[in-house]
């Protein structure tokens, strides 16, 4: 049965694929499923129907049946169970794969989305000069930990993941930072992730829609 995923009708970064939606379209594309996309408004989703299948308002969700899913970590993790090419066999191997995708999520993103949050909605506080540093510093301490430990590897831990998909997407958001690139590694890295036949499909699905095209995928 073909999934189903919602997507912003208009993405308010304009279809650069920091959109949440890319990392699932991400994904499909790396497993070889496929999958239709719904579109939705910032208005519908805050309405019943979306609600119901995203209790916070947000995108993406993904419905397969009788399945309905939100959060982007759990989709993600849900197309890598189900689906060969984003999990290792190797038992071992695929728990640290799936400790990567917790840890872009919850040790590496917040302070990305803190940073975000600062410079886009609180430019124009009187104490953002004297915070903007502290936001910076707690970005730094993350990405020297991580790139310390990918070193001159490729991926994190041998082969690519749905680890590296996770991470490789939260990387994506400090590339307009500009502090990326005071981390060689990670950077390559990233750029690594974005050279994917699979992520350049998804990216363009994601510009798609923001360019008035019909979504594919």
């Amino acid at each position: 049965m073909t999934a189903t995923i919602t997507a912003f009708e208009r993405s308010p970064d304009g279809g650069k694929g920091l959109a949440r939606d890319t990392r699932v379209r991400w994904a499909l594309e790396e497993v070889g499923q496929p999958y239709e996309v719904r579109l939705v408004s910032f208005r519908a989703m805050k309405e019943p129907a979306h609600l119901a299948l995203h209790p916070f308002g947000q995108i993406p969700t993904y419905e397969e049946g009788d399945l309905g899913l939100f959060e982007t970590g759990a989709i993600v993790f849900h197309i890598a169970e189900r689906h060969a090419g984003l999990l290792p066999d190797d038992a071992n191997a695929r728990v640290r794969a799936i400790t990567w995708m917790f840890a872009a999520l919850s040790t590496v993103e917040p302070p990305i989305l803190e940073l975000a949050t600062a410079r886009i909605h609180e430019a124009d506080k009187s104490w953002t000069a004297q915070r903007m540093p502290l936001v910076e510093d707690r970005v730094r301490n993350r990405l020297g930990q991580l790139s310390r430990r990918l070193g001159d590897a490729d991926w994190l831990d041998g082969t690519f993941s749905a680890g590296d998909l996770m991470m490789v997407s939260v990387l994506l958001r400090l590339r307009a930072s500009g502090i990326l690139d005071d981390y060689p590694n990670l950077s390559a890295y990233v750029t690594r992730g974005e050279a994917r036949p699979a992520y350049k499909r998804a990216f363009e699905a994601q510009l798609a829609v923001n360019a008035g095209k019909q979504p594919t995928g």
